[in-house]
């Protein structure tokens, strides 16, 4: 068999491949959201029954535990789709990390805090505000819940401009990450470890920024507009 008809054939069976297995994650996903329904019908009835804290903190968990899964669904389906950016002139991005930084840190269980730092320049630009809000929230959660439960240390995050008015762009760090141990974040032309992030990365160099980070800084840059 010739070599460029075995990489055809095997690139067909690849492409079938994910289709196949985005069709199961889509079926797991709906499967999953009518088991969080039966879960929650039976959480409200032991509420009404007055029965143990104890059975009823076990449904929360696996009520939650089914929301990340299902989370964790969507994500890896948006990620497999062509990404269409739908920008706006003069879009906030200030407006958009304190948006960001407001859900992550206010979802149910997440009891966490994040030290912000925003420069105060003008941050416009040409963006995708919903595009942008994902991605900031993807790499703000990745940020918050590196660090073990037992760490004392804090994540911090810092927004600045930099450059000239025709050049500009605007820097976002997290720092005080922990990702040394973990799946590593690598940058934009290796591997982005989650496909939360990869998506946030995907995002980020769409609207022609850069991506990268090391063990303790998340990075990304994003050119701005007047």
């Amino acid at each position: 068999m010739k070599p460029a008809l075995a990489k055809t054939m095997e690139t067909n069976a690849l492409e079938d491949l994910g289709r196949a297995t985005l069709q199961i994650v889509h079926d797991l996903k709906n499967q999953l959201n009518g088991l969080k329904l039966y879960a929650t019908f039976l959480r409200k009835r032991l509420e009404r029954e007055d029965r143990s804290t104890e059975e009823r903190e076990t449904l929360v968990k696996l009520i939650a535990g089914l929301d990340r899964a299902a989370r964790d669904m969507t994500a890896l389906v948006r990620y497999s789709q062509p990404l269409a950016l739908h920008r706006q002139p003069h879009a906030d991005l200030r407006e958009l990390i304190l948006r960001a930084i407001r859900d992550v840190t206010t979802r149910p269980g997440g009891n966490v805090s994040l030290a912000c730092e925003i420069e105060d320049s003008p941050l416009r630009g040409e963006f995708d505000p919903v595009a942008l809000m994902e991605a900031l929230q993807a790499l703000t959660h990745e940020a918050v819940n590196s660090l073990p439960s037992r760490d004392t240390g804090e994540v911090s995050l810092h927004a600045r401009r930099e450059g000239n008015v025709e050049g500009a762009e605007v820097v976002i760090e997290w720092r005080g990450v922990k990702l040394a141990g973990r799946n590593h974040l690598l940058r934009s032309s290796e591997s982005h470890g989650t496909v939360y992030t990869a998506q946030a990365a995907r995002i980020i160099e769409a609207h022609g920024g850069r991506f990268e980070c090391d063990t303790n800084t998340i990075r990304a840059r994003l050119p701005l507009s007047e």
